[in-house]
């Protein structure tokens, strides 16, 4: 008798499950997010089974509900990823990322001689193409890319 054996990974009571994220930046999600440091529980899921991808990860986190500045985060380098909201074992929100208009604080600018990289100011971007993932600094207007973005630390 040939049975296959899988794990079973328990359903979350109160938290977040970020769903369907491109396998090749689960755990960049998981930095960007802190998640490194959170002091619950935290499953990280990576190159399972997708319906809707062929490979994809998945990251719960018990007890935690992420700002909009947390879901502009994952936007940014998971922007079809799912974020649910879990209460009491029951879904209550269900969310698809959604890059923003405008971006602040959590995005260095690429360009050195920009006044953000000298002085203790807030980086501020417009985002002028979301499909390419391309942003404009507000202060010295040079361009981010989805090939250049680094967070803040």
């Amino acid at each position: 008798m040939d049975t296959k054996k899988e794990l079973v990974v328990p359903r979350i009571e109160n938290g977040t499950v970020i769903d369907h994220i491109p396998t090749e930046v689960v755990y960049q999600v998981a930095h960007i997010l802190g998640l490194e440091k959170y002091e619950d529980e935290v499953l990280i899921g990576n190159y399972l089974s997708s319906q809707k991808f062929i490979r994809k990860g998945i990251i719960k986190v018990k007890n935690k509900y992420f700002t909009k500045e947390e879901l502009s985060k994952i936007s940014l380098v998971a922007p079809m990823a799912s974020i649910i909201n879990i209460k009491n074992y029951e879904v209550v929100e269900k969310l698809e990322a959604e890059i923003p208009d405008h971006i602040e604080n959590f995005i260095k600018c690429m360009n050195p001689m920009c006044i953000t990289n000298h002085e203790k100011i807030a980086t501020k971007f417009d985002v002028v193409d979301k499909e390419n993932l391309k942003l404009r600094c507000h202060y010295c207007e040079k361009f981010t890319t989805k090939e250049t973005i680094r967070f803040c630390e």
